[in-house]
């Protein structure tokens, strides 16, 4: 009886043209399910938490803490006379409204010293120096910290609007006794054209982000268009001593050095939120977010690694995407097709259901057809902005 052995050096061509396929579509799905893992830690298990916040009823008993508003202005004569009739009709009790005019040029000076007695809570400060230890607007809000009248401070920017006149009584009614900072929402007013679009939704996610974080205990920044902390906190932390020199961070670099778990508040009341003038070239958009996104190296190193396991796991999850579908297009594997449009389907629904609850939340300031394009602009944001900053700095100004 004889028995067939099989050609050893067949066996080996199949083995070594079987083999390495497999391990290919092994190692891809590893990557993307990790991805796709951490990307729905996020959304399910912090980002949703927004959905289900309660902040409580804005309210003061008995005499009410005074705010001082501060607004930092360079050259803004034309937004300060629609902002400042908007915030001298607060109603609240005890406040001021203190103009930081920073060597303005377009007759802000002239403006304010004609106009400013006509609203019982407005007054202004010129600002006629710079130094070169410490950036034009930190020096700026360090004066107006010095010369507020009472102990909170509520910052927001020239070309800011309130969207009603509750605006400072919503903020206070979201400290407490062991609340010394209150994180507001600001976003874009909504115009025509994709930059609009792009900076309303990056605006939206960015806002979903440090709300939810410091929910879940790990605030990491605010954005000073509507931000309120104890002036009294400011001084026990040196202001911004820690980052005088670095360009921006007035923000949230001051926040990643003084908020902590405890002693910090989020308010989703709409009634508290600001609506901000968006840029309108692509040129000054990309010079804002090259200064904002620099100042994210000086970030404590949790912060860090949480924000950079949220991009990164983003990014990650497209690249691995776009090589499996290259990969099962290649192999004609279209198992391994079927499950990566499952993962995405599954991811996308995810997205649709938690970012849509927020965003009823949030003034509805994206449309929710939109999500599923912030998915795929992100991506490319996310790689470009990664370049960009990498890249020779140019100097920019405060603003």
């Amino acid at each position: 009886m004889s028995v067939n052995i099989p050609d050893k050096g067949r066996i080996f061509a199949k083995k070594s043209s079987f083999y390495p396929s497999s391990c290919v579509t092994e190692i891809l799905l590893a990557l993307l399910g990790i991805f796709v893992f951490i990307q729905l830690f996020y959304y399910l298990f912090v980002f949703s938490k927004l959905m289900r916040h309660d902040p409580p009823t804005a309210a003061y008993a008995g005499a009410p803490e005074g705010v001082s508003v501060l607004v930092c202005a360079w050259n803004e004569l034309e937004n300060l006379r629609e902002l400042l009739p908007l915030l001298n009709a607060q109603e609240y009790p005890l406040f001021e409204i203190v103009v930081l005019d920073d060597r303005s040029q377009d007759g802000t000076e002239d403006f304010l010293k004609e106009h400013a007695d006509q609203w019982r809570h407005v007054r202004f400060i010129r600002i006629d120096k710079e130094f070169p230890h410490i950036t034009a607007k930190k020096y700026a809000l360090t004066v107006g910290m010095k010369h507020a009248r009472y102990p909170l401070a509520l910052m927001t920017d020239a070309d800011c609007r309130p969207i009603g006149t509750d605006w400072i009584a919503s903020m206070v009614g979201q400290l407490g006794p062991d609340k010394e900072i209150v994180l507001g929402f600001s976003p874009y007013y909504k115009e025509k054209g994709l930059l609009n679009w792009f900076i309303r939704c990056e605006t939206f996610y960015t806002a979903i982000q440090y709300l939810s974080l410091a929910r879940a205990g790990w605030p990491y920044m605010g954005v000073g268009r509507n931000l309120m902390y104890r002036t009294r906190l400011f001084f026990e932390h040196k202001g911004f001593y820690q980052h005088k020199h670095i360009l921006g961070g007035d923000d949230d670099l001051f926040m990643n050095q003084a908020a902590t778990r405890t002693n910090t508040s989020i308010n989703l009341d709409p009634e508290s939120f600001v609506y901000s003038i968006p840029k309108t070239t692509w040129s000054d958009w990309l010079r804002q977010k090259r200064r904002h996104l620099s100042v994210g190296n000086y970030y404590q190193r949790g912060n860090k690694l949480r924000l950079g396991l949220l991009s990164g796991s983003h990014t990650g999850t497209w690249f691995v995407g776009i090589a499996t579908l290259l990969w099962g297009l290649f192999s004609h594997d279209t198992l391994l097709l079927q499950i990566l449009g499952a993962v995405f389907a599954l991811r996308w629904l995810v997205q649709l259901i938690v970012l849509g609850g927020i965003n009823s939340r949030l003034d509805r300031t994206v449309n929710w057809l939109s999500f599923i394009g912030m998915d795929i602009a992100f991506f490319i944001y996310y790689v470009g902005m990664s370049g960009l900053i990498l890249s020779r700095k140019k100097k920019v100004l405060w603003r």
